[in-house]
């Protein structure tokens, strides 16, 4: 196994069976979505833009929309309300039509998006956030709210200021002393903690940071820290952080325990190729999306129902995990000697 150290593009040699699955993070970097079609919008001034969207997002999700609503969202005249729609009809001529009864633009049988890309898991997020209370339906452009419930534990919400807190930290690279609630058995009181990236896994926030009382980096989950305290300039470099800094790849595929109707189903879940899912991250993050999907339990110790995935690579996943953690302890230690 081989990794590379992010900064001096140092390589170590570490013992396995030579296989190159671990990544450079800087490389090959997601773009994010912005949920515009650039074919739509490229030309036009923001606000117009934003108008538009508006108008083929009523239609999309509604199938509907009458210039009132336009008027309303935006504090728009009747005269500035026609023109948009005008414009959106002229840009787009086969997605809308009139309907005298209704009152109403009524969307088209060869409605094509020319705004938004597709993204009904952007509006089920939306339509679960307002049901679950931590997004304002005023924040989004839900007229009325599909009927939707959510499931599951409720959350402590993480206080805002300490989160500000947090973000001033990564942002000006300092360490800050945080009353943390621990689980691991650490005693209860003040720690220091140099912060450098934020995580969402397994339903909960944490922050990535490295942790004076251990010298190593963990994971603190951000509602359980009930202040925020003193900075100071931080004396370790997050690069150190080889298990945040390198990706690996994780194989996925059904269990083949199930009978094949049902592997194939969730095959097309999950839009495996070949009954193959390739998920590449960040080797830190392995442990969330193991133990949220029962993928560090070994087959046969569980009912196929209740781990309907497996991890073809597990072993390799595990010897990255601990090959990193132990690159970055040794790279700490070495620091630590140096400022003592």
């Amino acid at each position: 196994m081989v990794i590379a150290d992010r900064r001096a593009h140092n390589v170590y040699q570490i013992t396995g069976n030579g296989s190159s699955f671990l990544k450079d993070r800087r490389h090959d970097r997601p773009k994010m979505s912005t949920g515009a079609v650039e074919s739509g919008s490229a030309n036009l001034r923001w606000g117009v833009a934003k108008r538009l969207e508006f108008i083929e997002f009523r239609l999309v999700w509604y199938g509907r929309l009458n210039r009132r609503e336009l008027m309303d969202e935006f504090s728009l005249s009747p005269q500035q309300a026609s023109s948009d729609i005008a414009l959106y009809e002229k840009i787009a001529p086969s997605n809308l039509e009139y309907d005298k009864n209704e009152k109403a633009y009524m969307r088209t049988k060869n409605f094509n998006q020319k705004f938004l890309r597709p993204a009904s898991d952007r509006l089920l997020l939306q339509a679960a956030g307002i049901r679950s209370g931590w997004l304002a339906r005023e924040d989004t452009w839900f007229s009325e709210l599909p009927p939707i419930e959510v499931s599951g534990l409720p959350r402590w919400p993480v206080d805002t200021k300490n989160l500000i807190s947090i973000l001033d930290a990564i942002r000006s690279r300092q360490q800050v002393e945080v009353n943390y609630k621990s689980l691991s058995g650490s005693p209860a009181g003040p720690r220091l903690i140099a912060p450098h990236s934020l995580i969402q896994g397994a339903g909960r926030f944490y922050v990535r940071a490295w942790s004076e009382e251990h010298n190593d980096f963990r994971d603190y989950n951000l509602a359980r820290i009930d202040s925020v305290g003193h900075e100071s300039p931080s004396p370790i470099d997050s690069g150190l952080d080889y298990e945040w800094h390198h990706l690996i790849d994780l194989i996925i595929a059904p269990n083949n325990n199930l009978p094949e109707q049902k592997q194939a189903a969730i095959a097309d879940e999950y839009g495996m190729d070949d009954g193959r899912l390739v998920v590449t991250m960040r080797v830190s993050l392995c442990f969330y999306l193991m133990t949220e999907n029962n993928l560090d339990i070994p087959l046969g110790v569980l009912k196929p129902e209740k781990q309907q995935l497996v991890l073809l690579n597990q072993e390799e996943v595990f010897e990255a995990r601990s090959a990193t953690r132990r690159l970055s302890k040794e790279a700490l230690a070495r620091v630590q000697l140096r400022n003592a």
